[in-house]
């Protein structure tokens, strides 16, 4: 993720999948279902989320679930818990507004691992995090979600289009996302979609899940093509 390249400058304009596992699992299980998911088009990262789970639990869906995305170019990313990300060898950390500060996350992570920081609908505590050195932002919730109920806070489009028009650290847009209401995200600039009940409750499958998002974004004129 680090790099991305909607601000190299002198590339074209994406936007890609930042997957989330649904909030609880059986590793064995969902490996199957990450691998279809990846099969469908390109996916960018995938953070490993599980909110209500000991360590152990964490440490072995981290085991069974990294090899198939790192295998596959995708980054994995850790959900909250910077001491396991560096412990288990993940690309980088997302830390939200309750978890470990940035600072701590980027010590423990070092400087080359991807450290990203939940803004809610606030650009100063975006431009805070950027300044401090936040691989990318993360807005949200843009719309109701099935998996986030207590939002307390509501983004607009708009505050991707002037992140991504001053700003060249990338951002991400989360919130009750899906294939269907995408477009206005897409289309104000956003780097990253991160999705959640959109590609693991899809009807057709996570793979058909993954394609029609990717669709969404050629429409855009912002699908990625691998270099």
């Amino acid at each position: 993720m680090r790099g991305n390249p909607q601000r190299a400058g002198d590339e074209r304009a994406t936007t890609r999948l930042y997957l989330i596992t649904p909030p609880a699992l059986d590793p064995d299980r969902f490996a199957r279902q990450l691998e279809e998911a990846l099969a469908g088009g390109d996916v960018a990262s995938l953070q490993l989320r599980l909110k209500d789970c000991d360590d152990d639990t964490v440490r072995r869906a981290a085991r069974i679930l990294k090899p198939i995305a790192q295998d596959r170019g995708v980054a994995f990313i850790m959900n909250d818990r910077p001491d396991l990300a560096a412990e288990l060898d993940c690309d980088g950390v997302h830390v939200g507004e309750e978890d470990a500060p940035y600072s701590e996350a980027r010590r423990l992570l070092g400087p080359d691992r991807v450290v990203g920081v939940t803004c809610g609908a606030s650009r100063h505590r975006a431009l805070t995090a950027a300044e401090a050195g936040a691989d990318y932002v993360a807005f949200g919730a843009f719309f109701p979600s099935p998996t986030k109920t207590a939002t307390k806070q509501r983004a607009d489009p708009e505050l991707i289009r002037d992140w991504s028009e001053t700003t060249v650290v990338p951002c991400c847009a989360i919130g009750g996302i899906t294939q269907q209401n995408c477009g206005p995200l897409v289309e104000a600039g956003a780097d990253f979609l991160a999705v959640i009940s959109a590609i693991w409750s899809h009807p057709g499958g996570p793979r058909a899940a993954v394609a029609e998002f990717n669709q969404v974004f050629a429409h855009y004129g912002r699908a990625f093509v691998q270099p």
